[in-house]
């Protein structure tokens, strides 16, 4: 949905978009970005014509809205009964659980909007390297390791050697509560503010810090890109310094990642003997150190 959203963005603007573009874009195969377009075509009936002289899309009819999505008469039963039971919870954690109960509520309600619309649920973009973020940092907490951050604000870019605690989300944004080595209290860090990050070492020793919030590090809902890569030894558990592994044959392993230019820079400094696939991947990894060599004059 957030490429489909994307590709109309671009059609309204007059951009002319078409499968090569929307592959660029997103750093998929150009099947795949046809597909994309043959949904929106098929399942979403979008008007969308075909125009030879400019090599892309238009709409055929301006008034086209992309529909939202919307949760079915079964799926609101379902969260009825959930909504229901959790009301009744008088255990541990019922303040918690009673305002699950009353958002159950809101979504479950069976009453129609004045203009008879069907109840719509919320739909948040999130960008690639922002969950490619928060895959590292939980890493790094199961682990108990601290990290190095290339962060920036309105106060400017900064780096910053931290231990990551846990996550929260507040006024719509996500935040990673870390501590510093040798800070009094913990500070947190919004996640889209992270420029860089890498898994560092051991965690800093801090005291008991207080819960604020029930809101827990969350894994990535979306499908990762993966990588095959020979290593120079075994590795012993499933993450290759934060990059979740599966030992495929001896020494190679499947590496899952969600933002390639991070991944990029993870290969630029780990350990590892050859780069098999992706092939886009390599070409990337080619390009960038062709440019370190150019800017070193070593190179024409």
């Amino acid at each position: 949905m957030h490429r489909i959203g994307w590709f109309d963005q671009q059609v309204r603007a007059g951009n002319y978009p078409n499968s090569s573009l929307l592959a660029k874009e997103f750093e998929i195969s150009r099947r795949q970005a046809a597909r994309d377009i043959e949904y929106m075509e098929m399942s979403l009936r979008a008007p969308l014509k075909y125009v030879a002289k400019q090599r892309g899309y238009c709409y055929e009819d301006e008034a086209f809205i992309l529909p939202h999505m919307y949760m079915t008469d079964e799926e609101k039963k379902v969260l009825g009964y959930l909504a229901l039971r959790y009301r009744h919870y008088n255990y541990d954690h019922s303040g918690s659980v009673g305002r699950v109960a009353d958002l159950l509520g809101r979504f479950e309600s069976t009453k129609e909007t004045a203009s008879g619309d069907r109840l719509r649920l919320p739909i948040f973009d999130v960008h690639p390297r922002t969950i490619q973020h928060m895959e590292l940092l939980s890493s790094a907490m199961s682990e108990g390791r601290s990290v190095m951050i290339l962060y920036k604000d309105e106060e400017g870019e900064r780096s910053l050697h931290v231990t990551p605690i846990r996550f929260a989300s507040r006024y719509h944004a996500d935040y990673v509560l870390v501590h510093g080595e040798g800070d009094e209290r913990p500070t947190s860090l919004r996640l889209d503010g992270i420029c860089q990050i890498s898994i560092s070492g051991p965690a800093f020793k801090h005291g008991p810090v207080a819960e604020t919030t029930d809101f827990e590090g969350r894994k990535p809902a979306r499908t990762p890109y993966l990588a095959q890569v020979k290593l120079p030894a075994a590795l012993n558990g499933d993450s290759w310094n934060g990059y979740r592994i599966h030992a495929l044959e001896q020494l190679v392993y499947t590496v899952s990642f969600y933002d390639a230019d991070s991944f990029l820079q993870h290969l630029l400094v780990a350990e590892w003997e050859e780069l098999i696939s992706p092939r886009w991947l390599k070409q990337k990894l080619q390009s960038r150190c062709e440019q370190a060599l150019s800017r070193l004059n070593l190179i024409e």
